[in-house]
């Protein structure tokens, strides 16, 4: 992040013969803009994380200069599109605390100003053919349990495993598939769940293969999450869509992408709530297909067909606003 626009002013062709820019918040816009002397087009950042509400690792300080990237680069910006409402409404009820913490010179301004330019949109999708998305590849026994989010602090794989404890301690059986990308060390809870599940475990780590990847959510059952930072959840959207049933936490994104209708069904509200939903589901799985059908065909509306349109919209606003 704090070297990003040093390296792409470099990287990028002469600015002059672009009619916009896109970037995301990773690269500080402002500092990208000092470096390109006047030359940038009209640029459009999408957010799709923030570092004012991004949680700290264990052990980890806050770093400001994060967060304060993120505002300059909302100023300098023509356009700013958050992946998701809960995602806008959490940056813009943080960002008036962060102003205050300066100790004089507050630019108080700065959030009228950023708010103003500032849409909504959801990533597109990329989903398997619509008479394949529901495809069970098997109807695997026990249900197979999708893990397939980053194997990080921030996706809170501890509350995950207890989940799983307390589900067989109820004397419910299942089978595990732990996908998802790791990019550092393997994190403890999965070291120790390797040995805690054994045969139960039927796919460790991440797969290269897309098709791969589509044929472990297809015979999935159930897809959990237990992150503790989301601002819309891919992955969660591309298992329901495959036809797993999801468990999700009733914050961050979820309760916007899952229909109303299935909030009950679905949201946990704690780990105790989590464990109790988890073990109903295990055990009474095969009740719930007309389920599983309905909340796939509910995900459609984010396939990259259904969102196209949008996106064309604002890149030609971007274009326009060159001329």
């Amino acid at each position: 992040m704090r070297g990003a626009a040093l390296y792409f002013i470099k990287k990028a062709p002469a600015l002059e013969n672009y009619n916009g820019l896109i970037t995301t918040d990773l690269m500080s816009l402002s500092d990208f803009k000092a470096l390109s002397k006047g030359d940038c087009p009209p640029a459009l950042v999408y957010f799709h994380e923030n570092q004012l509400t991004y949680p700290l690792a264990p052990g980890e300080h806050t770093d400001y200069q994060f967060g304060f990237t993120d505002i300059t680069t909302a100023l300098a910006a023509d356009r700013i599109i958050f992946n998701s409402r809960t995602h806008r409404h959490a940056f813009f009820e943080g960002l008036p605390g962060f102003l205050k913490m300066m100790p004089e010179y507050r630019p108080g301004w700065a959030v009228d100003e950023i708010r103003a330019k500032a849409g909504v949109l959801y990533p597109g999708c990329r989903f398997p053919a619509e008479d394949l998305a529901v495809q069970r590849v098997s109807s695997e026994l026990p249900p197979l349990i999708i893990w397939n989010h980053r194997w990080e602090f921030d996706k809170n794989p501890l509350d995950f495993f207890d989940a799983l404890d307390a589900a067989l301690d109820d004397g419910a059986e299942f089978s595990l598939a732990l996908l998802g990308e790791n990019f550092q060390a393997v994190p403890k809870a999965f070291i120790r769940a390797r040995s805690r599940y054994g045969r139960r475990i039927v796919q460790y780590g991440y797969v290269e293969s897309r098709a791969e990847y589509i044929k472990w959510l297809q015979r999935g059952a159930i897809v959990i999450s237990t992150a503790e930072q989301e601002n819309f959840g891919i992955s969660v959207v591309e298992a329901i869509r495959c036809g797993c049933m999801p468990l999700l936490p009733a914050r961050l994104a979820y309760p916007e992408i899952i229909p109303d209708s299935f909030h009950s069904r679905v949201l946990f509200h704690d780990k105790k709530d989590l464990a109790a939903k988890l073990s109903l589901l295990i055990k009474d799985y095969s009740k719930f297909q007309d389920h599983r059908s309905r909340l796939s065909q509910a995900m459609g509306r984010f396939a990259w067909e259904n969102l196209i349109d949008r996106y064309d919209e604002e890149l030609e606003k971007l274009a326009h606003a060159s001329i």
